[in-house]
């Protein structure tokens, strides 16, 4: 389509990814992926976590390709911009994340027993199984929020619940957890 990859401009390029052309996404990912990925370990301190943003960033590019206006800046810079966003967005879903394990337990989920604390492994299997006994729905928000590392936005986009269902669902299944667990004495 085009006569090489170098020659290809910004403009060209954001105007391709708007249409839909794969091959400037992968042109564009070509070009910007190492950027993007640094930017976001660098912010992150994780490179797992860096490599999702890096995918976040690039799906978002495809999804949104038309949102870019080259009268505003640079296609990199734009990018960057995209990239801030979704770093900001995973350190508030790791913050919101140590939130919510704390409040339900978190020692309980990911302590190691180790040797002096044998019994950890069953507070483990209890809180497991009180989670299981929560109505589906709350049980549903709560283990993508723990286990898949959604936020509350992810999550309603994932379900196709509205987001303040899933606030509800959320708040209302940690009340709950809460509330078993304090009947067992492992939340005191």
């Amino acid at each position: 389509m085009y006569p090489s990859e170098e020659s290809l401009g910004d403009e060209e390029l954001a105007r391709g990814v708007a249409a839909g052309d794969e091959e400037c996404l992968a042109v564009a990912y070509r070009r910007w992926s190492t950027l993007v990925h640094t930017l976001a370990r660098h912010s992150l301190g994780d490179p797992q976590d860096a490599e999702d943003v890096t995918q976040q960033v690039f799906l978002g590019v495809w999804r949104g390709g038309a949102g870019y206006r080259p009268e505003r800046g640079t296609f990199a810079g734009w990018l960057v911009g995209i990239t801030r966003r979704k770093v900001a967005d995973a350190l508030s879903a790791r913050t919101r994340r140590r939130e919510l394990l704390g409040a339900a337990g978190s020692a309980l989920l990911l302590a190691d027993p180790g040797p002096g604390r044998p019994e950890a492994v069953l507070e483990r299997v209890l809180l497991r199984q009180e989670l299981a006994g929560l109505p589906a729905p709350q049980q549903r928000v709560l283990r993508l929020a723990f286990y898949e590392d959604l936020t509350q936005t992810q999550i309603a986009e994932r379900t196709g619940w509205p987001l303040g269902t899933v606030k509800s669902h959320a708040r209302r299944g940690l009340h709950r957890l809460r509330d078993r667990l304090e009947s067992h004495d492992l939340y005191t």
